[in-house]
């Protein structure tokens, strides 16, 4: 990947960043750039893992998928990867997830790209028209559930250790945030 990368002359189409394929890091694309970072830290995954778990069996009640790092394409040209979503019926041999299809997005908030995920993805999340945003903090658990109101989030509700969130949209679940980290 490296070499493609590198050697790549303009703006990247979506046919292109398409035909990288799986690498170790993670790729996404924003409107011709390609925004390459590390693979996650173990603390990351365990947080990732532990909420998938949480969420599992209630989303299944409902009808669901949950779903860890996949490509959402919110428009031509813009796919991130985000850490979880919460999905309706989707095609699981498609390459991307269309953004109409996702009921949940969740981001877990690294220190390298706290800013991504805070201001560039939370604003092409809510453009796209995800309904729901879940912000989780690497170093407590804490949980930021945003719902978005026209064209932006507005936050709903943190809950931070020794409380409860308590999500009723698009499923039906408690989570606690000591349950998330290791």
């Amino acid at each position: 990947m490296t070499a493609a990368v590198f050697n790549h002359e303009g703006p990247w189409t979506e046919e292109e960043y398409l035909a990288l394929g799986e690498t170790q890091q993670r790729v996404e694309l924003f409107d011709g750039s390609l925004h390459v970072t590390p693979a996650p830290t173990p603390r990351h995954q365990n947080i990732s893992g532990e909420l998938r778990a949480a969420l599992r069996a209630p989303v299944r009640e409902a009808g669901l998928h949950v779903l860890e790092a996949v490509n959402v394409r919110l428009r031509p040209g813009r796919i991130p990867i985000p850490d979880l979503v919460i999905t309706g019926p989707i095609d699981f041999d498609e390459l991307n997830v269309e953004a109409g299809d996702v009921r949940l997005v969740c981001e877990i908030i690294s220190p390298s790209n706290a800013s991504t995920d805070k201001v560039l993805k939370m604003h092409y999340y809510a453009a796209a028209g995800i309904e729901w945003y879940l912000l989780v903090e690497q170093d407590s658990g804490t949980m930021h559930l945003y719902r978005r109101r026209g064209g932006h989030y507005t936050e709903q509700s943190v809950t931070r250790p020794g409380d409860l969130l308590v999500l009723t949209e698009p499923v039906k679940a408690t989570i606690r945030p000591e349950d998330l980290v290791p």
